[in-house]
């Protein structure tokens, strides 16, 4: 196996468990970077349901398999059989019960050590050549022969952590497509002052992304205001379908997408109406603003007073009607000034990859060269926030694990 992350070590474990001879490189002196970082370092190892629908694919019927043949209650049985106990938060998050990732590392670590797993680490594989019948593995002063290879190098997110796409440039070489990588679930950057002034608030919103006129993604979930633009479970969900568009990845352009947040999903735009009319009534001297602020935070309702041209010290009886509209555009569809992201060097996984439309859907053996496996990252499926990514190694790298053990006993056989 090439890449001791997640997938790597996955499909290193149940490789080992099954018999086989198994030698895990990689590139790095530590492994596990990216798994210590996950969840805000507590490793969202899964969540309670997990289908297709949770992923972004060009062949999400590959990605609904695989996700069946390992699921979720799979991942959490194994992680109890190596040592880690979950605990199920109510958003249908797993974590470790010490919340701690670090817990997640030793427990694969340990693993592989009682199975015997011959772990590399330094080994920064370059080159990958097939002879007609064994994979020669290599790079600066080492070489290996294999019958099987399992690339779980990952994509190109937190670079820091070792992922650097060399996965890509192998998996070129043997004749794979890629559909077009980007970066997935990072921050999104803005100028705007007026934003950037609420660094800190964190707060329940509906984002959509639309296209002339037309809602083409939606998301729901917490968004957090920062000093260098806008974070948050709905930001980092929604990042990767604004950059695509950005890019041209769509066949748009900028100018064709437009980012808009609701900040009061809770409510319907024609009840919140309703409900200013019925303060009017009762409260007629009451300041707009302290009635925006009993549903958000108070510097929020002063900004979006801001952006409506509303003054501050304007009382409900003296509300036009023009001006309600103008305070209910900014509540329900606030324009987002999105000038950038931080691309790879923040982003928690890489969309797009190696197309799963060239792998057997059941194992993850490429179709171009026989005896080659892929799992992880590195393939062409990205989650959302929540568990999913992590599940997807799990899932892909158990898949590619079988298929590894059915290909080798067939070889005995014969």
């Amino acid at each position: 196996m090439v890449g001791a992350g997640a997938a790597g070590l996955m499909t290193a474990v149940t490789c080992r468990r099954a018999g086989l001879k198994v030698l895990l490189l990689d590139g790095r002196e530590k492994i596990g970077a990216k798994i210590l970082i996950s969840g805000g370092t507590r490793c969202n190892i899964t969540n309670l349901q997990v289908t297709e629908k949770d992923f972004q694919s060009e062949s999400l019927r590959v990605v609904k398999r695989i996700l069946q043949t390992f699921s979720s209650s799979s991942a959490v049985q194994f992680f109890r059989d190596i040592g880690v106990e979950t605990v199920l938060e109510e958003d249908g998050k797993f974590f470790p019960g010490s919340h701690s990732a670090q817990t997640v590392l030793d427990a694969f670590l340990g693993k592989c050590r009682r199975l015997d797993v011959r772990l590399e680490t330094g080994r920064k594989v370059n080159g990958l050549d097939f002879d007609g019948n064994h994979f020669k593995v290599s790079g600066m002063n080492f070489y290996y022969a294999a019958r099987t290879v399992v690339l779980c190098t990952g994509g190109l997110s937190y670079p820091s952590t070792g992922s650097d796409g060399s996965g890509y440039e192998i998996a070129a070489l043997f004749g794979h497509k890629l559909i077009p990588t980007s970066p997935a679930l990072t921050p999104l950057l803005s100028d705007d002052p007026d934003w950037k002034s609420l660094s800190g608030i964190a707060i329940p919103v509906c984002l959509t992304l639309s296209e002339g006129g037309k809602k083409s993604v939606q998301y729901q979930g917490s968004m957090l205001f920062t000093h260098f633009g806008f974070s948050g479970p709905a930001v980092l969900n929604m990042s990767r379908h604004w950059i695509r568009h950005q890019s041209g990845g769509a066949a748009k352009t900028m100018s064709d997408a437009r980012l808009s947040v609701n900040f009061l999903p809770e409510f319907r735009e024609d009840n919140f109406r309703e409900k200013l009319a019925e303060v009017g009534r009762k409260t007629p001297s009451r300041l707009v603003k302290n009635s925006v602020s009993e549903k958000l935070p108070e510097r929020l309702s002063g900004v979006l007073m801001k952006k409506a041209s509303l003054s501050q010290s304007l009382v409900v009886n003296q509300l036009k009607r023009t001006e309600r509209e103008k305070l209910l555009q900014v509540l329900f569809h606030s324009l987002l000034k999105v000038t950038g992201v931080f691309g790879y060097l923040k982003a928690e996984v890489t969309a797009g990859g190696v197309d799963l439309a060239e792998v057997n859907s059941s194992t993850l053996e490429s179709k171009k060269r026989p005896g080659l496996f892929f799992a992880g990252e590195i393939l062409d499926a990205d989650g959302r926030i929540g568990g999913f990514n992590f599940q997807w190694a799990w899932s892909s790298g158990f898949a590619a694990a079988q298929g590894v053990i059915r290909k080798i006993h067939e070889k005995e056989i014969v």
